[in-house]
């Protein structure tokens, strides 16, 4: 199966030993921003639908949590 490039990028933060888990943790909130940002975005325009913006935010949230970020607040409020 191909790596997607957002499954590349957490790859990439979460196996790094050059970074310490609260940089990682920093690291992907702000992808996790820009995803909110992409999001956010694609449903107040005529963009085409999804086009995995909603898995690309499951997968940030997944390795957030499973680095112990805690859960995150969801819904139309945290877009």
């Amino acid at each position: 199966m191909h790596e997607t490039t957002m499954q590349e990028k957490i790859r990439q933060i979460c196996s790094s030993a050059s970074l310490t888990k609260d940089r990682k943790i920093k690291e992907l909130q702000t992808l996790e921003q820009e995803a909110r940002a992409i999001q956010r975005a694609a449903t107040e325009s005529p963009m085409a639908e999804d086009d995995g913006w909603q898995n690309d935010l499951r997968l940030i949230e997944k390795a957030l949590l499973d680095l112990g970020a805690g859960e995150r607040e969801t819904g139309a409020a945290t877009l």
